[in-house]
């Protein structure tokens, strides 16, 4: 047990990523394309990773969702992860340039990408009484609890809520934010869901190292 807990080994972190793309990810030219019109357009190199978009393709397919809105569209990688795993996306997007790309990157797919500010456009959907099975939230850090509350409103009992950079959002300079409060406490307390926390190790392109973060899944229960 003693390699198990070995803190070496997160460095081996690349080794089992490089093993695991080549072994499980099938040549996609949909997501290919998507990748490469976002750096010919100019967006940032930050889109879901591969392995992570087929997480989320597995997750749409066991709990069976139709209906997938998603913060923070970018180059729509994870849309089409979505769209291609049978769900109808709803996309929201603050830059019209990423919206651009994303609708470009879209195209034939069952995903409509609205543009504006999160927070201003989750109370309309709200007021116009959509529901969603699952909710993707991978937006501005900052606003990560306002976020997730306006989620729970717009995800259907049994349904769930993905909140990803979580533990990066916890972190700034390289140490832990002080203090007892936190997204995990305040999500901690919502009587509407029954959450999660699950660690990751992600290895980017634009980091030298392997990088520790993790997401929320949230079960909603209620509202």
């Amino acid at each position: 047990m003693e390699a198990v807990f070995n803190y070496e080994n997160f460095r081996l972190a690349p080794r089992f990523d490089a093993e695991a793309q080549s072994a499980m990810l099938r040549p996609n030219p949909k997501l290919e394309h998507a990748l490469t019109n976002s750096t010919a357009r100019g967006l940032p190199s930050i889109s879901v990773l591969p392995m992570a978009g087929q997480y989320l393709s597995i997750l749409t397919q066991l709990i069976g969702a139709k209906s997938v809105l998603e913060v923070g569209t970018l180059g729509g990688y994870s849309s089409i992860c979505f769209a291609e795993a049978g769900a109808k996306v709803t996309s929201i997007e603050i830059d019209p340039k990423h919206r651009d790309a994303a609708v470009e990157n879209v195209a034939g797919l069952d995903v409509e990408v609205l543009l504006g500010a999160a927070l201003d456009v989750l109370p309309k959907l709200a007021e116009e009484g959509r529901q969603f099975d699952l909710v993707f939230i991978d937006a501005d850090m900052n606003d990560q609890q306002e976020q997730f509350d306006w989620a729970v409103k717009l995800t259907r009992p049994g349904g769930c809520v993905f909140l990803d950079d979580v533990v990066a959002s916890m972190i700034k300079d390289g140490h832990p934010q002080e203090g007892t409060e936190s997204i995990l406490t305040q999500i901690g307390r919502d009587e509407r869901v029954k959450a999660t926390l699950v660690p990751t190790v992600a290895c980017h392109p634009m980091a030298p190292n392997p990088v520790f973060n993790g997401f929320v899944l949230a079960l909603v229960k209620g509202h």
